[in-house]
């Protein structure tokens, strides 16, 4: 049966939530259909039946609303908004992020005491990030289909992958949502491939922090850290052979 992506939600008919898990779970069933959709459709173009019409699908968002200053636990620098009014994120991979997103969904129900808000974004998929693994979108497909791929999909552009939250140069827009996360779905998905392009390892391998560096005396440095920790594994003849 082939699958239908969720639609545009306009915030009057999102879903809201007071358990943070039971968003968790709305966000997952919403950002598995859409990329299996995408998915779907690919494969007709890579089988030789393009689709007729562009295929796009959405990354879902969450959002809260609050209206009046909330007394928070300063301890925590997250699971809070500073001021009152409308915040948003559009969300990816909630395989990869469910803890992170249940820790933060979590602080924001009980700071604000007001239902987290989950619906689908206007912000389109890429076709190369509904792929989790390491397909190379393009190398399944014949030379003639490549530019029909951009015509039929939805590709990465980085105009929409900026760090300019992170970077503190946001300019926000009239009447916008202010943003809830530093980093946008696409943004969070062009970094996971970006990490799998230079390491050839899955994100999901990944430990919670990662130090990018190119100081070849870091390099150095983190090989004999490495090599320490390793000969303190080893039993001690082994230890002494290196």
């Amino acid at each position: 049966m082939p699958f239908k992506p969720f639609p545009t939600t306009a915030p009057k008919d999102a879903k809201k939530f007071t358990d943070a898990r039971a968003a968790i779970a709305h966000v997952r069933e919403l950002y598995e259909t859409n990329t299996a959709f995408l998915r779907e459709r690919f494969q007709l173009l890579a089988s030789g039946r393009p689709p007729l019409v562009h295929s796009s699908a959405c990354y879902p968002y969450v959002a809260i609303t609050t209206t009046r200053p909330t007394k928070i636990d300063t301890r925590l620098s997250f699971g809070f908004v500073p001021e009152p009014g409308r915040y948003s994120s559009t969300l990816t991979r909630p395989d990869l992020f469910e803890h992170y997103y249940l820790e933060q969904f979590a602080q924001l129900l009980k700071n604000h005491q007001v239902p987290l808000e989950v619906g689908v974004s206007a912000v389109p998929i890429p076709i190369h990030f509904a792929y989790h693994d390491d397909m190379h979108v393009e190398g399944g497909l014949a030379p003639e289909n490549v530019e029909l791929m951009r015509e039929n999909f939805d590709v990465p552009k980085l105009a929409v992958t900026d760090d300019s939250i992170a970077n503190c140069t946001f300019q926000p827009v009239a009447g916008a949502d202010a943003p809830l996360a530093l980093f946008t779905a696409p943004r969070t998905d062009y970094s996971l491939h970006r990490l799998r392009h230079y390491t050839g390892t899955d994100p999901r391998y990944f430990q919670n922090f990662v130090i990018f560096t190119n100081y070849q005396f870091y390099v150095d440095e983190f090989v004999r850290m490495g090599l320490e920790l390793m000969d303190k594994a080893l039993d001690p003849e082994e230890a002494a052979r290196r």
